[in-house]
């Protein structure tokens, strides 16, 4: 598995971050958000997915792979991050990404956790919650989260019943992929900055 390594100064923590369903691993937005991350301290290692690198090289789009893939995946990029970095490892990830993470330290010993826009539920199905896994977490998890994410907002997560351990970072006006509408004064590149500098607080506190 290729990892994609983004590495702070010193012998700091590390996160591993996996992208969400429909971009890879470099992506704008995770591009920018490791760069901030890296700024912070934090080395952030990068891995994609099977169907995302088998799109890479034939450039033919598919949908995810199942579950037990995906945390296949998982595994194998934080046993290549343990073996090679010293220091404390959280694992996290956008969206999807994030989700897997989940399930990977719902069972997993791992310092810390954290979500960048957290697929609370389906698009236009508030019904259909995703919470299980996040409700069985005992690691200390941060979820950095949009108030108007539309798998998620603000209005519907303060509503959830989610366990003391998960800390939740609000960004105003921001949507799934941290985009605020012109009028709030904010801009997508403030709240990444944001996002970067609440996980990076969020690692140094846990990493204590």
């Amino acid at each position: 598995m290729e990892l994609l390594v983004d590495r702070a100064v010193g012998d700091g923590p590390t996160l591993v971050l996996a992208h969400g369903a429909g971009a890879p691993m470099d992506s704008d937005f995770l591009q920018h958000l490791s760069a901030q991350l890296v700024a912070c301290g934090v080395t952030v290692c990068r891995f994609e997915f099977p169907y995302m690198a088998e799109r890479r090289l034939n450039g033919k789009k598919r949908p995810p792979n199942r579950q037990p893939e995906l945390i296949e995946s998982w595994m194998l990029a934080l046993e290549q991050v343990t073996q090679r970095f010293d220091g404390p490892v959280f694992i996290g990830g956008k969206s999807m990404g994030g989700r897997m993470a989940a399930v990977v330290a719902a069972s997993v010993e791992v310092r810390g956790l954290i979500c960048f826009g957290y697929p609370f539920h389906p698009p236009g199905k508030p019904d259909k919650l995703r919470v299980d896994t996040l409700q069985q977490l005992r690691v200390q998890t941060l979820i950095v989260q949009g108030t108007r994410d539309k798998l998620g907002d603000r209005h519907d997560v303060e509503s959830y019943d989610l366990p003391a351990n998960i800390a939740l970072h609000w960004l105003a006006d921001g949507d799934h992929d941290f985009k605020p509408r012109v009028r709030s004064g904010y801009t997508q590149d403030q709240h990444i900055v944001t996002a970067a500098q609440a996980a990076a607080g969020f690692i140094i506190n846990a990493g204590d």
